[in-house]
């Protein structure tokens, strides 16, 4: 797409992908409004009047000198307000909050929070304007990074984009890890399995990304998952049958595991179909049904093998 753009904007482009992930340079834009500080208000009035189609926002403008070194910020209701005879410098305010290209993007999210920004000017090291953040900008990572800390709150791996709209194979192998690793308690993998499914479904739900209608697809989705980690830890579990040389043993464990992941999984889509609040799903509910039904399971099917022994 890049040849289609007018040379001004792919080397702004070029600039902006240059910075690094998840930093302000990142996530910063440079359709910003600027002015400087010798115009009078009436000049800065028409100077916003052209630069207005192009920028992201004019509600503040920031004032820069030659080398394009940030000096002030002024608010377009000051500039409303005040005579049309008087000089930015006399008007624009000179304690400025900013954040460098190299901060770190949840940091420029909490700076915008904290102060209740419209946008928040980002300089390079020399102290140049180069980009400002936005606060819907801001708050999008903001909203990402508490997802992101929600779902590592239920044993999931980091994802990114919409729960309905993530591969079955991104979320095995996300959640896979934490159910491996807490593999030595049979009935807990369902619990840890049913807690990632309502850790996902919670904050997908409190965000917007899923609505009742997608009920019924996601609980397939979750299902077909689901089966996946059984198996999968069925596979690592039945190794203790294996190095007993009791192949009954393995294949009891592995076929326990895989319905005791299934009922940890589906429960919270249970309840949310009931009408319940999905958050009542949660780790100490998950576990108490999967320690009872784990353990009936587990000795049904062992039952059944032994009485076909």
């Amino acid at each position: 797409m890049l040849p289609a753009l007018a040379q001004a904007q792919r080397e702004d482009i070029r600039k902006l992908s240059a910075y690094e992930e998840r930093t302000a340079g990142a996530l910063m834009t440079s359709d910003y409004a600027t002015l400087a500080a010798h115009m009078t208000v009436t000049e800065a009035l028409a100077a916003l009047r052209l630069e207005a189609p192009d920028a992201e926002t004019i509600y503040h403008a920031y004032v820069i000198d030659d080398e394009r070194k940030l000096l002030g910020v002024v608010s377009l209701r000051v500039l409303i307000l005040a005579a049309p005879e008087q000089m930015i410098n006399d008007i624009m305010v000179n304690s400025i909050i900013s954040c460098d290209v190299n901060d770190d993007q949840e940091d420029v999210a909490k700076m915008v929070a904290r102060y209740d920004l419209i946008a928040l000017p980002i300089t390079d090291d020399s102290g140049a304007l180069v980009g400002i953040v936005t606060h819907d900008d801001a708050m999008d990572v903001a909203s990402d990074e508490a997802t992101d800390d929600f779902h590592k709150s239920g044993g999931v791996s980091t994802m990114v984009g919409k729960l309905k709209d993530i591969s079955i194979r991104v979320l095995y192998r996300k959640r896979l890890f934490w159910l491996v690793l807490f593999l030595p308690l049979l009935v807990d993998s369902g619990g840890n399995a049913g807690s990632q499914s309502a850790t996902l479904m919670v904050r997908a739900l409190a965000t917007g990304d899923v609505v009742m209608r997608d009920w019924f697809s996601l609980l397939g989705r979750e299902a077909l998952v689901a089966l996946m980690l059984g198996a999968t830890m069925a596979v690592a579990i039945s190794i203790i049958g294996y190095v007993r040389g009791d192949a009954v043993v393995s294949l009891v464990l592995a076929l326990s595991m895989m319905s005791v992941v299934m009922i940890g999984m589906s429960l919270p889509f249970v309840l949310n179909k009931l009408g319940f609040d999905p958050a009542t799903a949660s780790a100490p509910l998950i576990t108490s049904v999967c320690d009872a039904s784990g353990v009936l399971i587990y000795l049904f099917i062992a039952s059944q093998f032994l009485s076909i022994g």
